[in-house]
């Protein structure tokens, strides 16, 4: 018997950053430990994770995001979706995949709606607290929706119905470090803050963060002891200003290993991802949540507060991520290392470390109707 006949065979769909990409790994990896055959669609972004993307094959097809109202920018994004779903009809024609996966973002409309097309199955995943425009174009056309959170703002009846809450899958490695039970700062001891603002850093963290740790008492800046992730052109003027104060610091532009850096934390400085929330909450550690201001759909936004109403975190507004803001949440929060604590147990009580695995039940049901 062949590996098809006894195995499903799912197709999922990510787009080429770390938000769409790491979720869908986890529940790769997830089928994979069921025997479930998995490739990868996406596009040419994810060259840089492919390595690590645990996929049988890695199939690139075109797409564009739409920005903006210019009729020729959209024009050239229609047409470069258009190609993006002759080459999926074409790909899926080929592989004849059970199911597929979709996780936002605008890769993942030629391959979901191919498939929607061909009368595939297909799954779609909402990260968010608010649907992507992506996934809201797809939504009435797929088999079921996953959604991370137990409420998405703006869906129809009708899409509720076909909804299945799951949580936001996240990798293996998150799951070990949430083994790491939140140990909180001492009296006089260590403070260990880690800042980060999404796969691409944030510029708004250097210009904040630095700025508002210079403020501290020289006592406490003593005690604090800085992981942070910037863009290639601020790294320098970070680690100048840590330097000057003398902070102890450790800048750059990437950390591979930043769940174990999340769990040996004190206290996190980010913006607000779904795949930023959920690491935080099935870690279970304490963070400042900063969402990203201009997005359109304010997702960010929903997901740090659905953080910070379950108590795991504060959200700050960027035109309120001040140094003298930033400075005042520091000093408070160092010299309360129970509400820290309690805080961390918040974030916790919002994790769900089995997404995966429930997400993979859902696939799998869909896969056999």
């Amino acid at each position: 018997m062949n590996e098809r006949a006894r195995a499903p065979f799912v197709l999922v769909a990510a787009g080429g950053t770390g938000g769409h990409l790491f979720p869908a790994q986890a529940l790769s990896v997830a089928l994979r430990a069921r025997g479930v055959t998995v490739d990868l669609a996406t596009d040419e972004r994810a060259v840089h994770y492919g390595p690590d993307f645990p996929a049988r094959e890695t199939h690139i097809l075109p797409s564009a995001t739409l920005r903006g109202r210019n009729p020729v920018a959209i024009a050239r994004t229609v047409a470069t979706l258009g190609l993006g779903v002759a080459k999926a009809w074409s790909l899926l024609g080929r592989l004849k995949p059970d199911v597929v996966v979709g996780f936002g973002g605008y890769p993942t409309v030629p391959p979901v709606l191919a498939a929607s097309l061909r009368g595939i199955p297909t799954v779609l995943h909402e990260q968010n607290g608010v649907m992507g425009r992506a996934n809201r174009f797809l939504s009435s056309r797929v088999t079921a929706i996953a959604s991370s959170m137990r409420s998405v703002a703006g869906m129809s009846d009708a899409l509720r119905a076909k909804t299945t809450f799951t949580g936001n899958p996240v990798r293996p490695n998150v799951i070990a470090a949430a083994a790491v039970p939140y140990a909180p700062p001492v009296a006089g001891g260590s403070l260990n803050l880690l800042v980060f603002g999404g796969s691409q850093g944030a510029r708004v963290m250097a210009d904040v963060v630095p700025s508002a740790l210079a403020l501290l008492d020289a006592p406490l800046r003593a005690r604090i002891a800085v992981t942070q992730q910037a863009r290639g052109e601020d790294i320098d003027r970070a680690k100048a200003s840590y330097a000057h104060h003398g902070i102890a610091a450790e800048v750059a532009a990437f950390f591979s290993d930043l769940p174990d850096r999340i769990a040996r934390a004190h206290l996190v400085v980010s913006r607000s991802g779904a795949s930023t929330v959920a690491e935080l909450a099935v870690i279970g550690r304490p963070a400042i949540l900063v969402p990203l201001p201009h997005a359109l759909d304010q997702d960010q936004f929903a997901n740090a507060t659905m953080l910070a109403e379950a108590g795991g975190a504060i959200c700050i507004a960027q035109r309120d991520f001040t140094p003298n803001r930033l400075a005042a949440e520091l000093a408070a929060l160092s010299a309360d290392s129970a509400r820290l604590a309690g805080m961390a147990a918040g974030a916790r009580s919002a994790g769900a470390p089995d997404a995966a695995e429930k997400l993979a039940d859902l696939v799998l049901r869909v896969a056999k109707r």
